[in-house]
């Protein structure tokens, strides 16, 4: 094998988190699964079986498969059903990087929050700080400076233009 050329990216994902990169959740652990170390996941994600390390290189996935109550997934360092019953709540991890391109006019859940938030005539509102989704499409909900918080809808109409650096929302749906 040839030997590779080095880098000024991360490429472990220990490195990667230890060089800022944020992480982002795809699962929580909810519960044990069996006696063999199984855990239950609640999972976030579409394709949560194509990804392989999770918290920082910590887990590594060997089988998942849906269960009646979430996904159940088996992961090399988990030997028991004590270790499984200790993982309960832990958030299952991967760097920000490690998830699919977006298309035009996607997000990321994790991209928005903590967010700026701005009008559309320029004044300051606050931040993004919980990202709902009541069935009928992603709700924003923005916190002022005051602690005071509204939702918005994440469409067009309200929210015509966000970015790496800050969401814009239209005055008509300021509360």
């Amino acid at each position: 094998m040839p030997p590779q050329e080095a880098t000024d990216r991360p490429n472990t994902p220990a490195a990667r988190a230890a060089a800022g990169e944020p992480a982002v959740t795809l699962a929580v652990v909810i519960g044990a699964h069996g006696i063999n170390g199984q855990v239950r996941l609640k999972v976030f994600a579409d394709d949560f079986g194509s990804y392989r390390s999770f918290n920082h290189g910590t887990l590594t996935l060997k089988a998942s498969q849906p269960g009646n109550n979430g996904t159940i997934a088996r992961f090399a360092e988990i030997a028991d059903r004590n270790a499984a019953e200790a993982l309960r709540g832990t958030e299952l991890t991967v760097p920000r990087s490690a998830l699919p391109p977006l298309g035009a006019g996607e997000y990321y859940h994790a991209d928005l929050l903590g967010l700026p938030v701005v009008a559309d005539t320029g004044a300051a509102i606050g931040h993004v700080v919980l990202i709902e989704n009541f069935g009928a499409g992603d709700v924003i909900e923005i916190e002022r400076p005051d602690g005071k918080r509204f939702m918005v809808p994440m469409n067009a109409d309200a929210v015509p233009e966000w970015n790496v650096d800050r969401l814009v929302v239209s005055a008509s749906f300021i509360e």
